[in-house]
């Protein structure tokens, strides 16, 4: 048996970063739902309030919703998704670019799920794993409702990560670095479900990459991208999001800060 940095190089192939330098440089061009949505620390809060929240998801399902919040250029990419303006080209980063499939096709998910694991620790990614029929909850979920708001806490206040789940890929955008630069903001996150072993070994490879290391630790980019799956996952913090997708009259932000355990300001 191999030393475990031995056995997962063994499956692992040099390549460059997922992203290019002039990815994905443009983000909600047409939105100004930083207005309304509650920056960063306590005391920048004295005029939030969860009906503007609710406000802004109003205009966005009035005059933006009928448009995707992304757009992927064609370079790299075998097949295009449609998403709107916004967002520089994507480069596509495949599979078998990461990992020897042909090695791993023949390992049990444990190990595959212990492999990939071991592989991103260390290298600026995050890589975990779930099983398949989660997955297709989330896509089945994220076709309906795609779009969702969550505060991540930073000692003595938050900041307001907007979400978009367009299956294979989860974004994940600080609003406040938008309000800051418009539409030169970028993604600070980007996740990536691979479903190559989803029939055959009830797995699903999941890689999170942290676009700006400056704007987002390890820890942080790993909370939201639990955070966020655990919203499409769970039938009753799904609800919230449903609310903010499809009844945005009804929907309070106190209510995503409640499900979190965290302090409305």
């Amino acid at each position: 048996e191999y030393p475990p940095s031995v056995r997962v190089s063994l499956f692992f192939l040099a390549t460059p970063p997922f992203f290019s330098d002039s990815a994905m440089q443009r983000v909600f061009s047409s939105y100004k739902l930083y207005r309304s949505i509650p920056s960063y620390a306590r005391n920048s809060f004295p005029s939030f309030s969860t009906v503007s929240i609710g406000a802004t998801a109003r205009k966005l399902h009035e005059s933006e919703f009928r448009y995707d919040l992304m757009k992927w250029g064609s370079i790299g990419f075998r097949r295009m998704s449609r998403f709107a303006s916004g967002f520089s080209p994507l480069r596509e980063k495949p599979l078998d670019s990461i990992v020897d499939i042909h090695r791993l096709k023949d390992r049990y998910p444990d190990d595959i799920a212990s492999i990939w694991d071991d592989y991103h620790i260390g290298r600026g990614h995050i890589g975990t794993t779930m099983k398949a029929k989660l997955y297709h909850l989330l896509e089945h979920r994220a076709k309906e409702c795609r779009y969702f708001v969550i505060p991540l806490w930073r000692g003595s206040g938050y900041t307001t990560m907007f979400v978009q789940v367009q299956t294979p890929y989860i974004l994940f955008t600080g609003l406040e670095d938008y309000k800051a630069r418009g539409t030169q903001a970028s993604p600070y996150f980007s996740v990536r479900f691979y479903t190559e072993f989803a029939e055959s070994k009830d797995l699903v490879l999941i890689r999170g990459d942290i676009v700006f290391t400056s704007k987002l630790t390890d820890a942080e980019a790993k909370w939201l991208m639990e955070t966020a799956q655990s919203f499409y996952l769970n039938d009753v913090r799904y609800k919230l999001v449903e609310r903010f997708n499809k009844d945005t009259r009804d929907f309070e932000f106190k209510d995503v800060l409640q499900a979190l355990d965290m302090p409305i300001l």
